[in-house]
């Protein structure tokens, strides 16, 4: 197994993990923004009002999961590493770009990875307790945790940290797709994405369903 293909599976299974952490403070009605960025990138680009702790263990250690809901929910941003380092936690981002009719953790989102290309945000919003994933300062999908069940949030990681359709197709046990302009609803067995995509981007989903 070459090295490329070993840190491409570490990124996943940080994503599936953010994810997991994510859904489960969805769950509990509190809400939270992880930043998924390099550490040189995101250098000079957040300030920390609390004292920070380091641990040498990466998040996909057994029992981190714990902590970050914890960290996670402090007021501000957290912010980790492709490979699962914690960074930081109740960081403030010095990127903003607002974005009419939502909030300030929002703006930090959409401004974060407007900043940095190869970063993710995985927002949770307290009022919704819908979970809200940012690239490229855009949101790129919606997903209501709740109904989510574990196998589609990992191939929504695959999605995210590949950029892979048919990886969200492979979790589909029954799919619908209506076109509402400009994004696109896909009903999973019950639940649903929104997912803000391109029309070539659903159709290359759809032919991955259709060649399954």
């Amino acid at each position: 197994m070459t090295q490329a293909i070993v840190e491409a599976a570490l990124e996943e299974r940080v994503m599936d993990v953010v994810l997991g952490v994510a859904k489960s403070i969805s769950k509990s009605g509190e809400g939270g923004l992880i930043v998924i960025a390099e550490r040189a990138a995101v250098e000079g680009l957040y300030e920390t009002h609390y004292p920070q702790f380091t641990s040498a263990s990466p998040i996909t250690e057994k029992g981190m999961n714990v902590v970050l809901e914890k960290l996670a929910t402090i007021d501000g941003a957290m912010l980790i590493t492709p490979r699962g380092e914690l960074v930081a936690y109740g960081a403030r981002l010095l990127r903003s770009t607002t974005l009419p009719g939502f909030g300030t953790r929002h703006a930090a989102a959409s401004g974060i990875t407007e900043a940095i290309p190869s970063a993710t945000a995985v927002l949770i919003s307290e009022e919704s307790s819908w979970i809200k994933l940012f690239q490229n300062g855009a949101i790129v999908l919606e997903m209501d945790a709740s109904e989510v069940n574990p196998n589609v949030m990992e191939k929504v990681a695959g999605f995210l940290t590949r950029g892979d359709t048919a990886l969200l197709a492979a979790a589909f046990l029954s799919i619908v797709v209506v076109r509402v302009t400009p994004e696109s609803i896909v009903f999973i067995g019950g639940a649903y994405l929104i997912v803000k995509s391109t029309f070539e981007t659903i159709s290359s989903l759809l032919k991955g369903v259709e060649s399954s």
